[in-house]
Order: C-alpha cells, then sequence, then structure tokens
C-alpha cells in the first residue's frame, strides 16, 4: 500500500475551503467580543494555530504529502452562540489540499475551547453548552496546469 503516487499528476492551482463551528455560551461569546479571556485573544490564537496545523498536515495524517502551500487563511464569525470558522488552503501542486483545510479549521475550533474551557464547564467540570460540530469541505477545486 503506501502513499498515491503522485509523481506524474501534473503541477496545478489547487483550492479548498473547509468550515466548523464551536457552539459556546453566549456569555462566552461576550466575554470574547470584551477581551475578557484570561489566557488572551482566542481568534488571533486560533488563527496562528490553524495555519500552523495546516502546514503540518503531513505530519498528522499518514497518507497525506507533503504539499508546498501557497497560503492558508482563516476567517471567523461570531454569532449569539457560536462561532463558524473557516479554513482556505491553496497550492499549486499535483494533488489537493482539502485535508489541509480540515486539519486548519478542526484546529482553530479546538484552540478556542481549549481557551475559555474554563468559562464553559459546569460545577461538575462538564461541558453541556459546548461543542463543535458541523466540520465540512465547502469547496475544491482544481485549475490549470502551473508552469514552474
Amino acid at each position: 500500500m503506501g502513499m498515491v503516487d503522485v509523481g506524474e499528476k501534473p503541477k496545478v492551482l489547487r483550492v479548498a475551503t473547509a468550515k466548523g463551528e464551536i457552539f459556546l455560551k453566549p456569555s462566552t461569546i461576550d466575554a470574547i467580543r470584551q477581551g475578557g479571556i484570561k489566557k488572551g485573544d482566542p481568534i488571533c490564537c486560533a488563527e496562528i494555530a490553524g495555519v500552523l496545523a495546516s502546514k503540518k498536515t503531513w505530519e498528522l495524517l499518514p497518507h497525506c504529502h507533503q504539499i508546498p502551500l501557497d497560503s492558508v487563511s482563516l476567517s471567523f464569525e461570531l454569532k449569539e452562540d457560536k462561532i463558524v470558522v473557516s479554513c482556505t488552503a491553496k497550492a499549486h501542486w499535483s494533488t489537493g489540499v482539502e485535508m489541509e483545510a480540515l486539519i486548519g479549521v478542526s484546529i482553530a475550533l479546538n484552540t478556542i475551547w481549549d481557551m475559555v474551557k474554563y468559562l464553559e464547564k459546569d460545577s461538575d467540570g462538564q461541558y453541556p453548552h459546548t461543542s463543535i460540530s458541523n466540520i465540512v469541505v465547502l469547496s475544491k477545486e482544481k485549475g490549470a496546469n502551473f508552469e514552474s
């Protein structure tokens, strides 16, 4: 078995966007908006974590190729009881970048949870209002041949 051989495939522009959401208590969302999180700004940290994770996807998923990413960008939408995170990965390469986008979203969401968990715990130390869900690939595109 092993990795799929993509050596003969042409290098083309590849772009993938994934999204997911973390449900939080409205009071936690308010604390984020007001800059009141003890560990710092969860959005800023989640953006950095998502970019770093995307770049290391090949180290986390055994059959993923090491892809030289052109860019990774994350966006965050704060709603009343959740934060929606999107991650777009782009590369001129011979295989797709959807795993990089999915890993970026996943780690960004987990970073937010880690930074606000002290506000989300109930008296038993559980998280009845907190969940990460709806992680999906929104789009995957493949463009023209890349001239190196």
